[in-house]
């Protein structure tokens, strides 16, 4: 059967409480399994006893009170009902993992799908920029004042950068800052009269996170003192 894939992805509780019933459903089995051990084994000692305490009792005494005596109807097996019980809780146990796998499955197969979704609205924005790029460099739209041009360049910039900010991206700036490995990749050093030493002087490729994950590191000129 095809797999819902607009079914609601279950809650936190929901989550919990599917988790607890497998356990659940295990500690059955194991208990169930270990009772009708026991019942086994007490049955076994029973019958070693009632050995033990009639050894005289010869094999014709017993075929000849076995005849005299009315035939009754057999015990029912005190195992029997354990047993019983513990496939059901096996049986279970079998559908409860199998139900998670198939909801593990799922929520995986949502999370990608909800990746490539927010993928593809961050690129549909991004191809307006490209759309704007193209017009501007279109002959048609070519302009001969060179600062309305520089102008139009400054707006599509702008576009660029808000969509990227929107999206979570954060530019590293560290100039003036104190030097950290952590966040900055030192090019080299040089003598300031102005800057610290340990701190930048001079940024020369900024550096990129996305929340607080460092995707790019900023590349620096770290001041080493007068």
């Amino acid at each position: 059967m095809a797999e819902d894939l607009n079914q609601q992805e279950p809650t936190a509780e929901e989550k919990a409480k599917f988790e607890a019933d497998v356990l659940k459903a295990a500690e059955e089995a194991m208990k169930m399994e270990a009772e009708a051990n026991k019942a086994d084994a007490a049955q076994a000692d029973a019958n070693a006893t009632d050995s033990e305490c009639h050894p005289e009792q010869s094999a014709s005494d017993v075929e000849g009170s076995s005849a005299e005596q009315p035939a009754e109807p057999a015990a029912e097996d005190p195992t029997a009902a354990l047993k019983a019980a513990l496939a059901d809780a096996n049986d279970r146990n079998l559908r409860l993992m199998a139900e998670f796998d198939n909801y593990r499955r799922r929520t995986a197969k949502e999370q990608l799908e909800l990746i490539e979704t927010a993928n593809g609205k961050l690129l549909e924005k991004l191809s307006e920029v490209q759309d704007n790029f193209e017009r501007a460099f279109a002959s048609e739209n070519k302009a001969q004042d060179l600062e309305a041009f520089e102008k139009g360049m400054q707006m599509i910039y702008n576009q660029f950068a808000k969509i990227l900010t929107d999206a979570g991206l954060e530019q590293i700036d560290p100039t003036g800052a104190e030097f950290d490995p952590n966040m900055h990749e030192a090019l080299m050093q040089q003598p300031s009269e102005t800057v610290p030493e340990g701190h930048v002087v001079t940024v020369f490729q900024k550096g990129y996170k996305l929340k607080n994950k460092i995707l790019k590191t900023a590349k620096v000129i770290v001041s080493s003192g007068k």
